[in-house]
């Protein structure tokens, strides 16, 4: 797969974006380390001038951006999601750094479409948001003075994305580990978290007015594990005959 196809594979997802400047400006650090697929979850003013004139020599990517009205649907498909996060979590997910995400993210993109989330100016994504992601990654800026603009956030990823993809291309960067199945996408793992849920409740396992953690802490248990196409299948198949065979 030659390096545009990979690169296509790569969203950037910005997520309820207060200011079009900064859409413009993210569109043209996308563009400055040759990504291109830009995914607007409702942002607030768009379209709008100010992101035009922010894209500079980036508008083909503004023209192409991609608006959804969701997070699921902005990561419909993806074998891989990133979500980026400024501070610690309650239940602490699997963590990487900007380096580490550059690397998983061109590794993987050989195999599958992957989403790179990014949230909110003044608050970041949800903590929703956040458990539909395989890992979270953290940009360790100067703690006296840690708040990132939206658009240097993604000028940081796509840049490591950038040198991941050159190691590559020098035969420097190792190789995904081959594997029997493809990896569920994120649509087929929400299916599969809403089916265990439904069934935790008809189990009485589980009782969605009292939940605690428990949905967040098997959310991050299956995403851990990055489970394939066949084992969500199976995994399916069990919590389908477990409702069926349970007494009335």
């Amino acid at each position: 797969m030659s390096t545009v196809e990979r690169q296509a594979k790569i969203r950037m997802i910005l997520v309820n974006t207060s200011h079009p400047g900064n859409i413009g400006g993210a569109a043209r650090a996308m563009k400055n380390m040759g990504l291109t697929e830009l995914y607007l979850v409702q942002p607030k003013e768009y379209p709008a001038p100010r992101a035009v004139w922010r894209a500079a020599g980036a508008r083909d990517l503004l023209a192409n951006a991609r608006i959804v009205e969701s997070v699921d649907e902005a990561i419909k498909g993806c074998g891989l999601v990133v979500g980026t996060s400024a501070r610690e979590r309650r239940i602490p997910w699997p963590l990487i750094n900007p380096r580490e995400c550059g690397m998983k993210i061109w590794q993987e993109s050989e195999h599958h479409d992957i989403g790179l989330l990014f949230g909110r100016e003044d608050r970041g994504l949800t903590n929703s948001e956040l458990h539909k992601c395989h890992y979270h990654v953290h940009i360790p800026s100067n703690p006296e003075y840690s708040s990132l603009n939206l658009a240097t956030a993604v000028q940081v990823l796509a840049y490591e994305i950038r040198m991941a993809s050159l190691s590559d291309a020098e035969g420097v960067l190792p190789a995904m580990n081959d594997w029997d199945q493809p990896l569920a996408t994120a649509d087929e793992l929400e299916s599969f978290h809403e089916h265990l849920a439904e069934t935790m409740e008809e189990l009485k396992f589980y009782d969605p007015n009292n939940p605690k953690q428990l949905i967040t802490r098997m959310r991050r248990l299956f995403n851990r594990t990055r489970m394939d196409k066949m084992e969500v299948s199976m995994l399916r198949g069990l919590l389908s005959a477990t409702r069926r065979t349970r007494p009335k």
